[in-house]
């Protein structure tokens, strides 16, 4: 698995966003979309499941948020971009969703981050921060019955933007800390 501070791999892979066509092909770059911005890339297992819906609307009520720290969401899964837009047609919360989810119904990308799941054959409940160079700040992975907290990626991109110590439970406006050195 990759870890913190390498960088996040090159990929093209289908996409899907929207429900106004049928996807035509379209696909997303990772080392071009968004440049200059920081990257939520979180995947789930499978969708038209049960726990998937609720991280997705979760992270989509907060776009807004990661849209005002100059952070850009990407979801996916190993389902096509077919079955994406299946989904999102099916489901109004999804449908509002309005950012692109990835298709990587091949398992390479999810392969090479090393989040799939080698007796399911899909992927972990992986969240990654990607700063604006593509490095990767942070990672969670979960099993595949046990949802995330949206709330708590956001939390964590505001510590890593501060580029300060931040301690535990750390929350935006809440001091850093100053190691003695500087206090003084």
């Amino acid at each position: 698995m990759l870890s913190v501070g390498d960088k996040l791999p090159n990929f093209t892979l289908s996409v899907q966003q929207g429900i106004s066509a049928l996807p035509g092909g379209e696909t997303l770059d990772l080392a071009t979309h968004a440049p200059g911005k920081w990257k939520i890339l979180f995947f789930w297992p499978k969708d038209f499941t049960f726990i998937c819906p609720t991280e997705i609307i979760g992270y989509g009520d907060l776009a807004e948020d990661f849209a005002d720290r100059d952070t850009v969401l990407i979801g996916g899964s190993t389902d096509s971009d077919f079955v994406h837009f299946a989904w999102r047609k099916a489901d109004e919360r999804l449908a509002k969703c309005d950012f692109p989810w990835i298709a990587d119904n091949k398992h390479e990308l999810t392969r090479a981050l090393g989040i799939l799941d080698k007796d399911a054959g899909v992927a972990l409940r992986a969240t990654f921060i990607v700063d604006p160079e593509g490095v990767i700040q942070h990672i969670t992975v979960n099993g595949l019955n046990v949802g995330r907290n949206p709330a708590e990626t956001l939390r964590i991109l505001d510590a890593l933007q501060t580029d300060e110590l931040c301690p535990c439970n750390w929350k935006e406006g809440d001091d850093v800390l100053q190691p003695m050195a500087e206090a003084a």
